[in-house]
């Protein structure tokens, strides 16, 4: 293996388990006068993959993982899910436990059936992991608000590879993201 994937891949390596750091309750300090995003503050009218209510509220109480995606991506979401599953492996590794929130950015192709799909054929099937399904508004104010960024080309959806953690409150307590965006093909 060349020198540079090497490093590459130790550094991945590396990573995972410092961000999950960041997200063990009692981590960080109760914040005060900070103006961090919070769960609660997002939209709460969303649908899961089972074609369920969700409201990202009820997570409080749990440290979570979020990020978006859309279930025909083949290139930046595949590479991100499977980062969050090593992220999952380390929780589980230290005994400990956090949901992981994956939003839709594509509504309008991404039902609650595309995610069921998504969840079997890449072995996501925890309970702690949540595809979620939203309004049009409600998927672009959430992407603002937690700095997605992301747009429609064609028969593409342009987007950057961002991951969210937030502690126990819903506070948001750290970002892992790429430097460049990638387009995607449908």
């Amino acid at each position: 293996m060349p020198c540079g994937r090497r490093l590459r891949r130790a550094h991945a390596l590396l990573r995972a388990p410092a961000l999950l750091l960041l997200t063990l309750p009692g981590a960080w300090p109760p914040a005060t006068g900070a103006t961090a995003t919070r769960l609660s503050e997002l939209p709460a009218a969303w649908v899961d993959d089972g074609g369920q209510p969700f409201d990202l509220r009820t997570l409080e109480g749990h440290a979570v993982v979020l990020t978006m995606a859309y279930a025909t991506c083949h290139r930046v979401c595949p590479m991100t899910l499977r980062r969050l599953q090593q992220v999952q492996s380390e929780y589980d590794r230290r005994g400990t436990r956090a949901e992981f929130v994956v939003i839709g950015y594509d509504p309008d192709n991404d039902d609650a059936a595309a995610w069921r799909q998504y969840r079997r054929s890449r072995h996501l099937t925890r309970s702690n992991w949540h595809f979620l399904i939203g309004a049009r508004e409600a998927v672009e104010q959430t992407a603002r608000r937690l700095g997605f960024e992301f747009w429609r080309y064609d028969q593409h959806v342009v987007h950057d590879s961002r991951v969210l953690y937030f502690d126990e409150r819903g506070t948001l307590v750290a970002t892992g993201e790429t430097t460049e965006l990638e387009s995607t093909k449908r």
